[in-house]
């Protein structure tokens, strides 16, 4: 099992590197040419995702990509350290900035519906400590030469 880290401050235009990276680490573990492109997209999409909620939770601590090369798949987990709203906080209150709230957490809902209509295989976890996404292709031998 080969792994490529890599952390980036939660800025927008450190977004556009990891997909980049992603895609060149996917192509070179086998990932199928015409599912690249969703790679990209579905990288693209979390990144942004967590760099969004590292800003809006005032979280300095960097946005954490992780590519994974397994014998028959890759994944890739992309994780942040913003505290995530449990199912009883949504429902506590609805107090000054519960606007801004539900905003926010209506474009994080969205990020995840394009996430999950790119990538078949996607596993979603968050809690107070942070959040992280998991999605996973497969992928095919390399021939031998």
């Amino acid at each position: 099992m080969a792994t490529v880290e890599l952390r980036f401050s939660a800025l927008p235009e450190h977004v556009r590197t990891a997909r980049l990276v992603a895609a060149a680490v996917a192509r070179r573990a086998g990932v199928d040419e015409a599912v690249l492109d969703e790679v990209r997209l579905a990288v693209g999409e979390a990144c942004t995702r967590a760099v969004g909620l590292h800003q809006s939770n005032g979280v300095a601590t960097p946005v954490r990509v992780a590519l994974i090369e397994d014998e028959k798949q890759f994944s890739i987990e992309v994780g942040d350290d913003a505290p995530h709203a449990t199912p009883g906080d949504r429902a506590a209150g609805a107090g000054p900035g519960a606007g801004d709230e539900l905003d926010a957490e209506g474009e994080d809902e969205m990020g995840l519906a394009v996430i999950s209509g790119l990538v078949d295989d996607v596993e979603v976890t968050a809690g107070e400590g942070g959040g992280l996404i998991r999605m996973t292709w497969p992928t095919t031998p390399a021939p031998l030469l």
